[in-house]
């Protein structure tokens, strides 16, 4: 038995597939492509498959990766690639297998893109006011967790980070917190800019990429 790493990128129209569906849908794609696939055992057994870190409903996806566990440990990667792609929808394709590195829970930060744009104010006025935002002493933000809503300090987690001016949209280009511990969506910016200056933003979000404690890239 051999334990494999899928990566693969969520984008187009199923950056609005849930994490729950995502889990359905690479069921399915593991039960179409007769991968040798092994299973749990006990009274309902399902093909072995975990993923690093779910990704938020509606962000692209650069880097996104599950664990397989293969009975047949000569199976070809590149293979496993091909009947996998086979059986997924064209958002969702598999671009490399390799064999896991690290553990996920190593998963320490994550880095995100962000477009914003507004359909009230202007990119040169949003960008001024991303800049002054992010420029705060402090960034009191309500956050919702499975244990209720708490009040958090934003500040901090935004140290890494830059501001451009694009066509069109303000980018910013930032690594945050990311991980069983610590997580912090990058949706509460966008949260923190219609507390702090009463406007609603629009944004596309990807993740790039997710790293441990030591920012080295998750393998």
């Amino acid at each position: 038995m051999k334990n494999v790493r899928v990566w693969f990128k969520k984008q187009d129209e199923c950056i609005y597939i849930s994490h729950l569906d995502l889990n359905r849908c690479m069921l399915r794609a593991l039960h179409k492509s007769k991968l040798p696939i092994w299973h749990t055992e006990g009274y309902n057994p399902h093909p072995f498959v975990t993923f690093a870190l779910p990704l938020s409903l509606g962000f692209v996806g650069e880097k996104e990766s599950m664990d397989i566990r293969l009975l047949d440990e000569e199976y070809p990667f590149e293979k496993i690639r091909e009947e996998l792609n086979k059986c997924l929808p064209k958002g969702i394709r598999v671009f490399k297998v390799t064999e896991p590195v690290m553990k996920p829970g190593k998963i320490a930060y994550a880095s995100f893109k962000m477009c914003l744009s507004s359909d009230k104010i202007s990119c040169d006025r949003l960008m001024e006011i991303c800049k002054e935002l992010f420029s705060l002493d402090e960034i009191l933000i309500d956050k919702k967790s499975k244990k209720g809503v708490k009040q958090v300090d934003l500040k901090p987690s935004l140290v890494k980070y830059s501001l451009n001016r694009q066509i069109g949209c303000v980018e910013i280009n930032i690594t945050l917190p990311a991980g069983s511990t610590n997580n912090v969506n990058p949706n509460l910016i966008l949260d923190a800019l219609n507390k702090y200056y009463s406007i609603e933003v629009n944004s596309k979000t990807t993740r790039l990429d997710i790293f441990d404690e030591n920012f080295e890239e998750f393998k």
